[in-house]
């Protein structure tokens, strides 16, 4: 159910709505303290600096909240600074309030992403190793359905404003679109949360910073002692890289190389999330049957594809194609990659928020890298179809590393189940 509360900025925010209405309601050349950028690749170099922010800040919190044993703590924290911040951006209207869309998005951004460490923490707690594949699809599964309802709310305000006695504003649709992203986000997760297991009791202890990066350090040590989890963790942050920027930023590339209309890249969205909820389920069932270093394998090699098919993309109906298939392997790969860490932790580590930093903290260097490679060739080239291009890059590097992972799917036999 925290998926399902989360997830929504997942798929409004950061996908369907506010990347095109960015790229709509802004110049297409800004200046920016003083710089010449294009509006896409500010876009690009936000989602880059809200990553660099948790990135830095996120490994401290994690080590805290494990020796404080603040996980529920501080997930509520993250969860009501994300949903606070997307109402915020309901002020966002063009240019001149550029700097209010930008700082809201920003605050949105590291509220989901400073939530996601402690919420993927709580897996191994809530549920045996056997288990681990299925019930991560299957946030992932709720996560997009409860994303895609709220989505369709927001699809019948904006295609059908009158019924709601809106007439004087083109904007105002998608900016109330904010604002129900924000009670949604608020509202299901504190609902989530409080039935999550609690916290310990009383204040967070004094030296609870050196206690935290000293856990911290010790999972450093663990990580670096495990050849699988670093040759993990290597091909990890090349795909993610590319997974996190198509997510971010394929309705930008649909809006400004294809030109399509809000409702088209909304429909395209949809398409994408309607076929994830599936693609989660199947490539569990994959990784029952070959393993996870299989069921990996072959969707980076579907989104190598997906890359070099956008390059050449040129019409609506072979942009819906390729949607098609992002939609059956990012559910797949992000879910299947958060159990497949979780079985190369060893059964005796304890603090499991500490080691889920590292994997967090990877993620959003990641997203830095991929969406700062992104924005910085779309500035030189002017051209998405060459930063799109650059992104397959990253998959390709990866395999290099993820095929020689070993996962030990010998030890864990889980049991796919649906509902």
């Amino acid at each position: 159910m925290f998926d399902w509360a989360n997830s929504v900025y997942a798929l409004v925010i950061s996908t369907a709505v506010f990347p095109p209405y960015f790229a709509e309601v802004t110049d297409t050349n800004l200046q920016i303290f003083g710089m010449n950028v294009t509006n896409t690749a500010l876009y690009s170099f936000i989602v880059s600096a809200a990553y660099l922010i948790m990135a830095v800040m996120m490994p401290l919190l994690s080590g805290i909240a494990d020796y404080g044993d603040k996980k529920n703590l501080f997930l509520k924290i993250f969860t009501i600074l994300g949903g606070i911040s997307c109402i915020s951006m309901f002020f966002f209207i063009d240019t001149s309030t550029v700097m209010i869309g930008s700082i809201g998005f920003l605050l949105a951004t590291i509220g989901f992403g400073g939530g996601i460490v402690f919420y993927n923490a709580y897996l191994p707690q809530i549920t045996t190793p056997d288990r681990y594949d299925v019930v991560s699809a299957k946030g992932f599964a709720y996560g997009y359905i409860g994303s895609v309802i709220c989505l369709i709310g927001i699809l019948v305000i904006v295609l059908k404003p009158e019924l709601f006695g809106i007439v004087d504003s083109s904007t105002l649709p998608v900016r109330l679109g904010f604002i129900i992203v924000g009670l949604w986000w608020i509202g299901f997760g504190l609902f989530s949360i409080n039935r999550l297991p609690s916290d310990t009791p009383g204040k967070i202890p004094k030296g609870m910073m050196k206690k935290g990066l000293g856990e911290l350090k010790d999972a450093f040590n663990y990580v670096k002692s495990s050849a699988n989890t670093k040759k993990f963790l290597t091909g990890y942050f090349f795909y993610i890289a590319g997974v996190n920027t198509v997510i971010y930023l394929a309705t930008v590339f649909g809006s400004v190389e294809l030109k399509l209309e809000t409702k088209e890249l909304i429909y395209t969205v949809l398409i994408i999330q309607l076929v994830a909820i599936g693609g989660a389920y199947l490539f569990a069932y994959v990784s029952k049957l070959k393993g996870n270093r299989f069921g990996l394998v072959a969707m980076i090699f579907i989104w190598i594809a997906i890359c070099i098919c956008a390059y050449f993309t040129t019409g609506k109906f072979y942009f819906y194609v390729v949607a098609g298939f992002v939609g059956l392997v990012v559910g797949g790969i992000q879910s299947l990659s958060r159990s497949s860490y979780t079985k190369l932790l060893s059964d005796d580590v304890d603090e499991v928020t500490s080691y889920f930093s590292f994997y967090d903290m990877l993620t959003k260097l990641a997203v830095v890298a991929g969406t700062l490679a992104f924005g910085i060739v779309d500035n030189i080239t002017g051209n998405l179809r060459y930063s799109v291009l650059t992104i397959a890059l990253f998959f390709i590097v990866s395999l290099f590393f993820i095929r020689k992972v070993g996962f030990g799917e010998s030890k864990v036999e889980p049991q796919l189940e649906m509902g």
